[in-house]
């Protein structure tokens, strides 16, 4: 394990770099909610087309690109899904009431400019409230709930609201484009997980392995690990690494003890999440993304999480169970508009998974009929 007292010294721009900026921008940018992911997909399948022996879309709607060697399977997962909302109610004047889908935080909610992709082309419309200019005191203690916000397009009527295609069922996403930062840090909307999903991209494209790599972009991570759990099911890896994020503890509101993650610092490792009710990690699993690290001086970081979970725990429990762990990128303020990575984590991310899959994980229970 490198030690992570040492910061990643961030690499002068690069045709690399620019690529991986280029593309992030892109998956940022676009707008896929949980169970309407097909822009993602597409810019997906556009980006590896002519790099995998194979790219099929499943029955749920993951993407799965294979890169074809021996018997030994080896799953890697990222989610192309983001939260948003979702249209449930039109009122007479035209407002819209909505669900959110996904884990929101109200106050992130309030205040902003949504997309609300209608059958008949996305329209933008805003997050309103009751102005505290025309709220009693008690009311403005009282903390902001998702079910008094509304959104604006514009109309003036229901009818209208209609004319526009849209209707219970039609999904909204954060209107937020990506930009860059300082120190070659990055900001957008649904970096959870659009870096997940630039990473692996990325990996498929580089990656050459003996084993037999399933490339799975996932779907409806973000409303119960669904798309993971049937490809899983139906792709009986023998191990499995799911990319995603994780929450680092260096900025204001936030201290090391509770989140020992910083930016800038390299990837993370996943030994467990949800405080070991999610995801415990194999241990084989863990000694092969050291010792890779070890051997490449590619910094890393280990991580016990104590919030969310990843596709990982739905992976690791589908059938007789899959040697799973969790390779992410440290991001702040996730569930936000406005998430933060840094370039490097990113790439040493990637520079991991590629040298890692060189080899495999040497000890893990051999299963009957099975590869391993």
């Amino acid at each position: 394990m490198t030690d992570t007292n040492t910061s990643i010294s961030n690499a002068t721009s690069s045709p690399d770099r620019e690529r991986l900026v280029a593309l992030l921008s892109r998956l940022s940018n676009a707008h896929g909610l949980s169970g309407t992911e097909g822009s993602i997909r597409e810019i997906v399948r556009e980006e590896l087309e002519g790099h995998v022996d194979e790219l099929y879309e499943d029955r749920l709607g993951n993407l799965v690109a294979v890169r074809r060697g021996d018997d030994f399977r080896v799953m890697l997962a990222s989610h192309m899904d983001e939260i948003g909302c979702m249209v449930k109610f039109i009122e007479e004047k035209g407002f819209l009431r909505f669900a959110p889908i996904g884990g929101w935080y109200a106050p992130m909610l309030a205040g902003q400019r949504v997309w609300v992709h209608a059958r008949n082309g996305s329209v933008i419309g805003v997050l309103g409230t009751k102005p505290p200019h025309v709220m009693e005191d008690d009311e403005k203690k009282k903390p902001l709930k998702i079910e008094e916000m509304f959104i604006d397009v514009g109309a003036r009527s229901a009818d209208e609201v209609r004319d526009l295609g849209i209707a219970p069922g039609t999904p909204v996403t954060i209107d937020r484009q990506f930009c860059r930062l300082a120190n070659d840090r990055v900001t957008g909307k649904a970096f959870d997980n659009r870096a997940g999903v630039a990473l692996l991209i990325e990996v498929m494209r580089r990656a050459s392995s003996p084993s037999t790599i399933f490339g799975v972009f996932t779907v409806q991570e973000e409303v119960g690990l669904k798309g993971a759990k049937t490809s899983s099911y139906a792709l009986d890896p023998d191990c499995a690494i799911a990319t995603d994020v994780t929450i680092p503890g260096d900025h204001p509101g936030v201290q090391l003890k509770d989140a020992p993650i910083e930016m800038g610092k390299g990837p993370v490792v996943s030994i467990a999440d949800a405080n070991g009710r999610g995801l415990l990690a194999h241990p084989a699993m863990l000694d092969w993304m050291r010792e890779t690290a070890e051997a490449h001086g590619i910094p890393v970081q280990f991580e016990v999480g104590s919030g969310g979970t990843t596709d990982a725990s739905s992976i690791h429990l589908s059938r007789e169970g899959i040697p799973s762990t969790v390779l992410s990128t440290p991001a702040r303020y996730i569930h936000s508009p406005v998430e933060v990575i840094d370039l490097a984590d990113l790439e040493a991310g990637i520079h991991l998974l590629v040298e890692a899959l060189r080899d495999r994980p040497r000890i893990l229970p051999r299963r009957p009929g099975g590869s391993a």
